[in-house]
């Protein structure tokens, strides 16, 4: 099998690592520092579910790479456009590519260049980041891919990726046959959590304090489901609740890569997360109020920051 990870950041790299690991033909397609750094010198993962330092073809340019089996895109939301018109050479009659993004509507950006019969939804949750150009690395938390068929189905080729990535140490994987479900319900997750964070500007033990912060949180929560169940997604009822108990046993300290992203003048994902949350309860009818606070408090923040990012480059 051969593989494209189209963003080789902390998700991407960890991924493709893993699956070099498994003996799968893995290709690494990124820009700038970490590409050179990976180029040079391979990619070094340093998690503490096993460091590894793997030697991967790595290029900025998807004609270097020619057809493959699978793509992973892992890229940040606000690149999905970018990429999805430069997936060409790599996906032959049988290719597709697998979304490993955050936010809503990334699939559909991918489907309208190569066709939805060629795209698979997926989520990760795997907590790791870029510590250096070439460097990836892994703290704790789980390392577990979801991905499925839009329609549902359990296709031969869905099968064959999962059979493959079962081989990959220390990488958990799932078949989904509702995977927009999946995706809507980590969207809710990450609404409120880096809604919070980032909007607040303090790590979320401080915002478990307060409670009407907290109410906050929970009701973000609430918001993306009643969004999902009016789009006809079909949520499980216990989204919310298991959200909130799974956000209890986070460290005091934790953040979030928006927050992350607001303070060190990056690109932000506003428009995937709470953009898109917001457009679609527009659309549905469905009033999503603390969605929209937060929404409207971060986005002078990310214009700033693609302003500055326009600037550098």
């Amino acid at each position: 099998m051969k593989v494209a990870v189209y963003g080789p950041g902390g998700v991407g790299a960890y991924v493709g690592a893993r699956l070099a690991q498994a003996g799968v033909d893995v290709h690494l397609i990124g820009r700038g520092d970490h590409l050179r750094a990976l180029q040079e010198n391979g990619l070094e993962l340093r998690s503490v579910a096993g460091d590894a330092h793997v030697e991967l073809a790595a290029t900025g340019d998807p004609e270097d790479v020619g057809v493959c089996d699978f793509v992973f895109c892992c890229v940040k939301s606000f690149d999905t456009a970018d990429v999805a018109v430069r997936l060409g050479p790599l996906l032959g009659d049988d290719g597709a590519v697998v979304s490993l993004q955050n936010g809503v509507g990334n699939e559909e950006i991918l489907a309208q260049e190569v066709g939805r019969e060629r795209v698979l939804g997926g989520v990760a949750y795997i907590f790791s980041t870029i510590g250096a150009p070439g460097v990836v690395e892994h703290t704790g938390g789980p390392t577990k891919i979801v991905f499925g068929e839009l329609d549902g189905r359990r296709s031969d080729r869905a099968e064959r990726l999962l059979d493959a990535c079962e081989e990959a140490p220390e990488l958990a994987v799932e078949l989904s046959e509702t995977i927009e479900t999946d995706i809507w319900e980590k969207a809710a997750f990450i609404c409120a959590q880096a809604g919070l964070t980032t909007a607040v500007r303090l790590p979320l033990g401080e915002v478990r304090e307060v409670e009407e912060s907290w109410t906050m949180y929970r009701r973000v929560i609430e918001e993306v489901c009643a969004v999902a169940d009016a789009r006809g997604v079909g949520m499980p009822e216990d989204t919310v609740d298991r959200w909130m108990e799974f956000a209890e046993g986070i460290e005091e300290d934790a953040y979030s890569s928006l927050h992350y992203d607001l303070t060190h003048d990056k690109r932000m994902e506003l428009e995937g997360l709470h953009g898109a949350v917001v457009r679609a309860g527009d659309e549905e009818g469905v009033d999503v109020p603390m969605t929209e606070a937060v929404y409207s408090i971060l986005r002078p923040w990310a214009v700033r920051n693609e302003r500055l990012a326009g600037e550098r480059e």
